[in-house]
This record gives structure tokens, C-alpha cells and sequence, in this order.
């Protein structure tokens, strides 16, 4: 009896106190110290207290943590967990992936990074080019953090400030003025003529040119005033004419000109002059939407992905939510056996909830659900006792 109070006594001893000697006299014996040591060691683990994030004897998770993920980091870092649920949120950070970034214990870089700023963000943004003919100077070395933050900003791309305002930072306006002697009103919109990272021309002037921007600038600019709306546009681009002119349009914005709102005039990094990707554009107007579905557990790839297009039309639409077609026919483009086996759908199976034809969204919300495949509500019962009522 007396050794199984002493080892009870011992046991809270310390639990209670998990200092140095707890993980010197406990931990490092089965743990090797130097699996746990670096540059920059976190703060639990240079105390000795091991067991803030650990469960000495057993848990729900592996590594016997005591919670999973994010939730674990924010039972120290209350204040960040508050400040990480406002404004534009990185990915990861969203998602409570802390560690595809961080590590949990030693690191030789500051943060608890996995490696250099650079290479974890290419991790992830593997699609950037690492490399430019002329690049600009702090992404040659390497300084994402010159214009980015990490975890959140107020601003879209996750921008310390407004684009035109972060160049301003470095760039003095009178040496801008220098090198751009025939511009025809006031320097402003860095970003539709420059690429912040690099490209193939001298100035970081992006790829692809706009044929009248090439020619000059009188064709949109009148004695220093912007000239051009819609009408301009599409007296080359006709083809997009017939597409914006229906029931549900991006013919809308807050610009004079609609067009440029996802379009550069001047200058773009492809044929299409996007100013961003398609997540970064749609963003601009539908962030409500996307913050709504973006933290679901279950989302369709092409939602993960940010890709919009393959459902939605770019211009317009004469279907609601500017949809490419009916839900069933936009669903069945790729999954080709839908419908022909599973749950009946189209235009002779009514829902009963609307009156309106069953399509694969009466049930599936593919931007993002709590439930598995996206559905609405719980397969398991839930969702079929909308229609399917008990008597």
C-alpha cells in the first residue's frame, strides 16, 4: 500500500508540476534530446513542460496530444485564435492546419517554420513561377513577408496594404514619374501593368500585352481622362457581347468601366488579362458566399480548388446563380452515371418541398456542407424525411 500511494504522490507530483526536471527525468529517457533541439525551440518545450500538449498516459489522438490541430495551438494562443476569425484568412490558417507550416518543437527558423519563408510557400503555391527573367528584388531574395503576411490581412492576396499603396512603401512617385514620361493621368493600378514577382520584360511589365495598349494609350485615355466603358470593349470582343447581354450578368461593378474589373487593360499574365485567379476575382464581389462554404468539412474538389467556371459562366447567364445549366445537366457532365441508377431526378420527378423539378442540388450543396458527399443534410435520415415524410 505504502508504494502505491507513494507512486500516486509521485504521478501528481508531476503532473502538477511539469517543469525542466519532469521532461529531463521522464521524457528524455525513451525520447532522445536531440530530436528536440534547434535554433528556435518553443517555449512548453524549453520549460520542460511536455505534457501542455501532451497526455503523459493516454489520448483520443496520435502523439498522445491533448486536442488535434488548431484546437491544440489555441489553448495557448487565445489571442491569435480571436484575430485569425476576422478579415481575409490564409488557407491553413482556416483550416486549423498550423503545422502545415509550423513545426511543434524545434526548428532552425523563426516562427517554428518547417524551412525558409520562400520554400514553405511553395509548398502550397507550387504553380508560381520560382524564377524570372527580371525579377523583382525581394521576391529574387526571397522576402515574401515584404508584401505578404501570413496568417490574415483586410486586404485580398493576403497584402500587408492596397497594392498601390505597397508599392508606394519602396517606390518614390517622382522616380515613377521618370519612367513613365507619356502616361496620361495620374499613376495608379501598379498591378495592371506590373507583375509584383517577375516576368519576361524589363520593368516586370506582365507578358501579355493588350493589342491597343501596344499601340497607345489615346485609344482609352482623353487629355488625361479614362475613356473607356463596355461599349469599347466589345466593339472588338463581340464574341462576349451576346453572353453579357442576359437575365444574370457581370456586366456590374463599381467601376465605370465593368469590364476591368477582372480584366486588365494594359498588360496580363495570359491571354485573357485576368487581374488574379479565379478564386481572387470572384472573392472581390462574392466573399460572403465563399467565407460561408469555405471552412466545410465536405467540398467538391473544383470548390477546393477555386475553380468556378467548370459550373458557373463567366459573363452570364439567363439561369440563376449565372449557371452553365440545369443542376443536373452541369453535374452529369462529369459524373456521366448520375441519375441513370441513384435517386431519381429531372423533369418528371417534382420536389415536393418547391414544385420544381429534382436536380442533383436538391440534395447536394457542392460548394461546401457539413455532411458527406455535400449533402444538405444527414443521408442517414434527415434528408430523405424532407420528402419521404413518416406517416
Amino acid at each position: 500500500m505504502f508504494y502505491y500511494y507513494r507512486a500516486v504522490i509521485i504521478l501528481i507530483f508531476c503532473l502538477v508540476l511539469p517543469g525542466v526536471g519532469f521532461a529531463d527525468s521522464v521524457c528524455f529517457k525513451c525520447h532522445e534530446r536531440k530530436a528536440f533541439s534547434g535554433k528556435i525551440v518553443h517555449k512548453p518545450l524549453v520549460d520542460g513542460q511536455c505534457t501542455v500538449c501532451h497526455n503523459p498516459h493516454v489520448s483520443y489522438y496520435k502523439g498522445l496530444l491533448e486536442a488535434e490541430g488548431a484546437a491544440l495551438c489555441f489553448s495557448c494562443h487565445k489571442k491569435e485564435e480571436k484575430i485569425f476569425q476576422q478579415g481575409m484568412v490564409h488557407q491553413p490558417v482556416r483550416s486549423g492546419q498550423c503545422l502545415s507550416c509550423h513545426v511543434p518543437h524545434a526548428s532552425s527558423e523563426q516562427g517554428l517554420l518547417k524551412q525558409d519563408i520562400s520554400s514553405s510557400c511553395f509548398v502550397c503555391h507550387e504553380k508560381l513561377q520560382q524564377k524570372y527573367q527580371f525579377n523583382h528584388l525581394p521576391y529574387a531574395q526571397k522576402k515574401c513577408f515584404e508584401c505578404h503576411l501570413s496568417h490574415k490581412t483586410v486586404n485580398g492576396r493576403l497584402l500587408k496594404n492596397e497594392p498601390d499603396k505597397l508599392c508606394l512603401s519602396c517606390h518614390k512617385t517622382g522616380e515613377l514619374q521618370k519612367g513613365h514620361p507619356n502616361y496620361p493621368a495620374t499613376l495608379q493600378n501598379c498591378l495592371s501593368c506590373h507583375n509584383p514577382h517577375g516576368s519576361s520584360r524589363k520593368g516586370l511589365v506582365r507578358d501579355v500585352l493588350h493589342k491597343p495598349f501596344i499601340k497607345g494609350c489615346k485609344e482609352c485615355h482623353e487629355n488625361g481622362k479614362y475613356a473607356g466603358d463596355p461599349v469599347n470593349c466589345l466593339r472588338c470582343h463581340q464574341g462576349v457581347a451576346a453572353g453579357i447581354r442576359v437575365r444574370h450578368s457581370h456586366l456590374t461593378g463599381n467601376s465605370e468601366n465593368k469590364c476591368v474589373e477582372c480584366h486588365s487593360p494594359h498588360a496580363g499574365d495570359n491571354k485573357s488579362l485576368l487581374k488574379g485567379s479565379q478564386l481572387q476575382l470572384c472573392r472581390k464581389c462574392h466573399n460572403d458566399t465563399i467565407v460561408r462554404y469555405e471552412n466545410k468539412p465536405f467540398r467538391h474538389p473544383k470548390a477546393k480548388q477555386g475553380i468556378c467556371t467548370d459550373c458557373h459562366e463567366v459573363h452570364g447567364s439567363n439561369r440563376i446563380a449565372m449557371l452553365k445549366g440545369d443542376g443536373n445537366a452541369i453535374c452529369t457532365g462529369c459524373h456521366e452515371t448520375q441519375g441513370k441508377f441513384t435517386h431519381p431526378v429531372g423533369e418528371k420527378v417534382i420536389d415536393i418541398r418547391n414544385g420544381q423539378m429534382v436536380t442533383c442540388i436538391s440534395c447536394h450543396q457542392p460548394m461546401g456542407s457539413e455532411f458527406k458527399y455535400e449533402l444538405v443534410l444527414s443521408g442517414s435520415r434527415d434528408l430523405c424525411l424532407q420528402c419521404h415524410k413518416r406517416y
